[in-house]
């Protein structure tokens, strides 16, 4: 069993597998990380994942366009975002319960339209591979890496985009601000109600784009329960990098490709009873959370409401 899964073509499969399955993780975690360095916990990451996945679908479904769709996701991303801004930061609501809410109404309201509107299983042309020149032509590494649609690429390149942000923009500093001391940052002059708005937003539309990809960049159709707890890997993949992009993407392609790894087990046929293959990813996660629990920080002022008139 070993040794089949040893040879060189089936370790090249699942690390490419790996790196397209981490793209849901890369930004929706991504996303949540701008949401969670403002001070805001969005536990409504999965509900939003689910409501881009299935107007992605609808749209390109109805027009034959998967970059409508794609727009449709981020539009829905952002209307999704803006309601929970109102909720946890305007209204002051506790945060958790208020994710919670909207990871439901998400995903009841995904599966109602979708019965409405479509009522049946059905494909949609989604994004093909883009092999790029010369990369491709790498051994092993061209496969893995340059062999993948549009959307792979845009997640992976996101993350040195996002460090340069965080790291190296003057607004990136009062996000950070923002997340750790929002009393500082408001007396001087720093917008905390902007700053948690815009983050929050920002990051509902990166989960949206996230469950599109799932219709339109992998999977090519709609189903429920489709994001299978992505959204929630996602928010712990977050505590897992430490809110930062590149522990972010460590923990993505390691959890893609422990998920990856249990699909060519399946595919391969071995011995191994099919519940233990699939629940793999997710018990190898919590024992890396558990791992580095003892060494995690947070923002400080994560999940505390701001109120400059207190």
């Amino acid at each position: 069993m070993i040794d089949q899964l040893l040879q060189t073509h089936i370790i090249i499969g699942v690390l490419a597998t790996g790196v397209r399955l981490s793209t849901p993780f890369l930004l929706a975690a991504l996303g949540e990380m701008f949401t969670q360095r403002s001070g805001v916990f969005n536990l409504g990451v999965e509900g939003i994942m689910l409501m881009g996945a299935f107007s992605g679908f609808w749209v390109t479904l109805v027009t034959g366009t998967p970059m409508l769709g794609i727009l449709a996701a981020i539009i829905v991303g952002a209307l999704m975002g803006l309601l929970m801004a109102f909720v946890s930061v305007t209204m002051q609501a506790k945060q958790g319960i208020s994710g919670i809410g909207l990871y439901m109404l998400g995903w009841g309201l995904a599966g109602f339209l979708f019965r409405i509107t479509v009522g049946y299983v059905t494909s949609v042309e989604g994004f093909r591979p883009i092999a790029i020149p010369i990369l491709s032509d790498i051994p092993i590494l061209g496969t893995v890496l340059f062999n993948h649609n549009w959307m792979v690429y845009f997640s992976l390149l996101l993350v040195p985009i996002s460090w340069v942000v965080l790291f190296k923009t003057t607004w990136g500093l009062k996000v950070r601000a923002v997340g750790v001391t929002p009393e500082a940052a408001d007396t001087l002059g720093v917008s905390v109600r902007g700053i948690r708005y815009a983050c929050v937003v920002i990051g509902s539309i990166m989960a949206g784009l996230a469950g599109a990809f799932l219709t339109l960049g992998h999977t090519n159709m709609y189903g429920d329960n489709l994001t299978a707890g992505r959204g929630f890997i996602a928010v712990a993949l977050v505590y897992f990098g430490r809110w930062n992009p590149w522990g972010i993407l460590a923990g993505s392609l390691f959890f893609s490709i422990v998920d990856a790894l249990q699909l060519w087990v399946q595919v391969l046929g071995l011995d191994i009873p099919y519940e233990f293959a699939v629940m793999a990813p997710y018990v190898l996660t919590v024992v890396a959370l558990a791992a580095v629990s003892g060494r995690i920080w947070e923002p400080a002022a994560l999940g505390k409401p701001f109120d400059r008139e207190a």
